[in-house]
């Protein structure tokens, strides 16, 4: 049985993968992060199982289609003396299968065993992307990933 636990979250404002690279690119640039790092009002009560392998899954209009994996938890103090988690990240975003996955707030935990897979480096390089949303996820429906 794997020991780790992974994350789900939207990914709000984005439309694919790049629009997330992209931006996670700018943030560093600017010297906001070392690392991208997304922040959360929440923080993890299972951050043992997700610092031990997990990943953050990213959902991008209603399908799963890359991860993160979550190097580790840093504490942020806002503006408004709010403790808040920043989640690190290790900067290479892995393409995964598409999955659907239906509108939710904040992030959820999703168990090792059901996280979509890795896209091959052969399907990698022939960009993912490429395929319009919808027909991404109505392939993923039917369960032709």
């Amino acid at each position: 049985m794997d020991n780790y636990v992974n994350l789900v979250k939207l990914c709000v404002g984005a439309e694919k993968v790049s629009d997330l690279t992209g931006w996670q690119a700018r943030r560093m640039a600017e010297g906001i992060y070392a690392q991208p790092t997304h922040v959360t009002r929440m923080w993890p009560k299972r951050e043992a199982e997700l610092l031990n392998g997990g990943s953050l899954y990213w959902v991008f209009k209603g399908l799963i289609l890359a991860r993160q994996r979550i190097v580790r938890l840093d504490e942020v103090i806002g503006q408004d003396g709010i403790r808040r988690c920043g989640i690190v990240m290790d900067p290479q975003v892995v393409l995964t299968e598409s999955v659907p996955r239906r509108p939710f707030q904040g992030w959820r935990y999703l168990a090792a065993g059901d996280a979509p897979r890795d896209l091959t480096a052969a399907r990698a390089d022939e960009d993912e992307e490429a395929l319009p949303t919808e027909l991404s996820a109505a392939l993923a429906e039917i369960g032709v990933r």
